[in-house]
């Protein structure tokens, strides 16, 4: 009896358990990217031309008829086919807007693309701007969670006088198309480079190749892959890590990811998953930041490591009286922009190198420092004394640190006859005339000392 109990409490246990887990399942399959991939088939004239003793229309719906098949059942996956030059013989009047969404994004679309592929006959002109316009326009708005995919495949250029790079490019800002690849049939040489604006261009010189094109291109919208972004120090080790990086589509500068860059438990930088359809300039972003050289493009089911050499040290700017309203402008040598603004008492990592510091004390303070591989360079700020100037009346006139000349520091401002100012340790000199003076005759100074932490009352 006992046994038994035992038994019917592991029973309840597994079904709990498993009601449990499955609203996580069924979350899981929910947010998975939902890929929408949209063929443009070119249909024009110029596919009944010969290719390897048959047409290039025949073999190019033959080749993608059986390349269907393979994603047929595949989960998040849809798929439309929008065609031109099929339904306008040439010439026509209305042939540069001859494009048409054939089978439209669906669950089950496959056999209807397929269908539709064998009664496609070559008829009309080459709208490829349009048909990459209007096919852009198929998808559904796109989400954080869809990728939309163009897939152009085409024997010829542009002949409506349109700009299909302009048109590629818009979309890709607007982020309602990723990259589109390119898959051109037969093209001669001076054809080639028009495409390359478009989207990522394969070359198709023989059936065999375009069939092989195929699988690359649908592996690599099919497939997402692995990278790990190296932050390397002056040794070329990877041991510089959290810094914020960033993965920009190269082709479009659109920002497509940001991480903060981690090491795993095994001490190795973090693996990242990310979509191989587009190539990629990465970004840390150190102070200044450094970008990997080139473009990265990624290959499927292969695991992609990319280095970015940014060896870092530390600034540290430090004074025993925490004056927090106390700021350093931070430049690189010899250059004007600034970097950074560093507050007082506060640390900042930096790429190693020689940096121009502007230390906003009165007066203020012009150093040059470097910035060495893991270590950290104080720079410590003398403490100020305070200075208290009265009067009866605001007075015009100048602070000046007394050196072989006088260098400015600053001018007096009494506010109700009263003005404190820190000023750092040195020799001063407050040049001054009243108001209601008539004549620079009136003209009057005084010379004082500052000492650190110590106050000095003068009466104008």
């Amino acid at each position: 009896m006992l046994n038994l109990n035992k038994h019917i409490y592991l029973v309840i246990l597994i079904i709990i358990t498993i009601e449990l887990l499955l609203p996580y399942k069924i979350h899981a399959k929910k947010n998975k990217p939902v890929t929408r991939v949209l063929f443009i088939f070119d249909a024009s004239q110029s596919m009944y031309s010969k290719w390897d003793g048959n047409s290039r229309m025949e073999i190019a719906k033959e080749l993608l008829s059986n390349m269907l098949d393979s994603l047929d059942n595949n989960e998040n996956l849809q798929v439309g086919l929008r065609c031109y030059g099929h339904q306008l013989p040439v010439p026509s009047y209305d042939g540069c807007k001859d494009t048409k969404l054939e089978v439209n994004f669906g669950t089950n679309t496959i056999p209807a693309i397929k269908q539709r592929l064998t009664t496609l006959r070559p008829k009309g002109t080459t709208p490829i701007a349009k048909a990459l316009e209007s096919g852009a326009l198929d998808f559904p708005t796109a989400t954080s969670n869809s990728r939309n995919i163009v897939i152009l495949i085409t024997d010829g250029i542009e002949e409506c006088g349109d700009d299909p790079c302009a048109v590629s490019r818009l979309y890709q800002e607007k982020k309602i198309i990723l990259k589109p690849f390119v898959i051109g049939i037969g093209l001669s040489e001076e054809y080639k480079k028009n495409f390359e604006c478009v989207g990522t261009f394969y070359d198709a010189r023989n059936p065999n190749e375009f069939k092989n094109i195929l699988n690359v291109v649908i592996s690599q919208v099919l497939n997402s892959t692995t990278a790990q972004v190296n932050l390397l120090d002056k040794n070329e080790m990877p041991t510089e890590t959290n810094l914020p990086i960033s993965f920009y589509d190269s082709f479009s500068g659109i920002l497509q990811y940001n991480f903060i860059h981690t090491m795993n438990s095994r001490g190795n930088p973090d693996t990242l998953n990310i979509d191989p359809v587009l190539s990629y300039k990465v970004v840390a972003h150190t102070i200044p930041q450094k970008e990997a050289e080139g473009d990265w493009k990624l290959i499927p089911g292969k695991h992609t490591t990319i280095p970015i050499k940014c060896p870092q040290g530390t600034l540290s700017i430090s004074s025993a009286i925490n004056k927090t309203n106390v700021e350093c402008i931070i430049r690189e040598k010899g250059k004007t922009e600034t970097l950074n603004v560093q507050q007082l008492n506060t640390k900042q990592r930096y790429l190693t190198g020689e940096y121009e510091l502007e230390i906003l004390t009165l007066p203020r303070i012009y150093k040059t420092v470097r910035v060495n591989q893991s270590e950290s360079t104080n720079v410590k700020i003398p403490e100020p004394g305070l200075v208290v100037l009265s009067a009866s009346s605001s007075p015009y006139g100048s602070i000046f640190k007394v050196s072989n000349q006088l260098k400015w520091v600053c001018d007096i401002n009494l506010n109700k006859g009263r003005q404190t100012i820190n000023l750092l340790p040195g020799k001063y000199k407050v040049i001054y005339r009243a108001k209601n003076a008539s004549s620079s005759e009136y003209t009057k100074e005084k010379t004082f000392k500052v000492s650190s932490i110590k106050t000095v009352s003068l009466k104008l």
